[in-house]
């Protein structure tokens, strides 16, 4: 017998979520022109550890401005990387994974290019760009939701997850690829991958402001009254 997913309650707390925060924050919708190519996005998720999202925006398209092309990336050096990549927290870590990964690219497809992957299910484009160096499933389901590739994928942040966690939605101590693999089934099934980038997005704005990582701002919180960590 298959299970009805939508019988979950979880997923009934999502959908009030989802009313209650853009009642607090408003409509926080990606506008189609700003869904980049598949590689841009990879390239922004490898070397955007601990980095505001603006420099990493800068960072990369400064990248390929300068160079033309994602294979002619692949072929700097890490430490010509490495000074072209100072906005980044960890720059010499940035350019490591960064050039690991444009070559692990270009070895199995010929060039950078990730247009493969849109013949694929998104379950398997995900565990196929999580072979690459320096790409977990953050970054993975990033490329599969917020590119040009729209598909139905959670992005978790370290935002997204702690408040999952306390929320009572996912295990206390899950990581980023237990919290997809918890959350995915139970998204609501009407959401499309616009209604998940927005969910990520909101839940983004409420950590930055009342869910803060060392002490929840539980008072005045729109989603307290679903959340566990808010009755305590």
């Amino acid at each position: 017998m298959q299970l009805d997913l939508g019988s979950d309650p979880r997923t009934e707390i999502l959908r009030r979520m989802q009313h209650a925060l853009i009642g607090a924050f408003g409509r926080i919708v990606r506008p189609a022109e700003k869904r980049r190519d598949p590689v841009w996005v990879l390239v922004h998720g490898v070397i955007g550890a601990q980095t505001k999202t603006a420099a990493s925006n800068a960072s990369t398209d400064a990248l390929l401005s300068e160079f033309g092309s994602w294979e002619a990336v692949a072929e700097v050096a890490a430490a010509d990387l490495e000074k072209r990549l100072q906005r980044q927290t960890f720059p010499s870590v940035a350019a490591k994974r960064l050039r690991d990964c444009l070559g692990a690219i270009l070895k199995e497809r010929g060039s950078v290019d990730l247009r493969h992957l849109s013949n694929l299910e998104t379950a398997e484009a995900i565990v196929w760009l999580e072979t690459l160096p320096g790409v977990a499933r953050k970054n993975a389901a990033g490329v599969m939701n917020a590119s040009s590739f729209n598909r139905k994928a959670m992005v978790i942040d370290g935002h997204h997850r702690r408040i999952m966690q306390r929320m009572g939605l996912v295990p206390a101590k899950a990581d980023t690829a237990k919290t997809y693999d918890v959350l995915m089934p139970i998204v609501p099934e009407e959401w499309s991958a616009e209604d998940m980038d927005e969910h990520h997005l909101l839940l983004k704005k409420l950590g930055q402001t009342h869910c803060r990582p060392r002490k929840a701002a539980c008072e005045g919180c729109p989603v307290r009254a679903d959340c566990q960590t808010g009755q305590e």
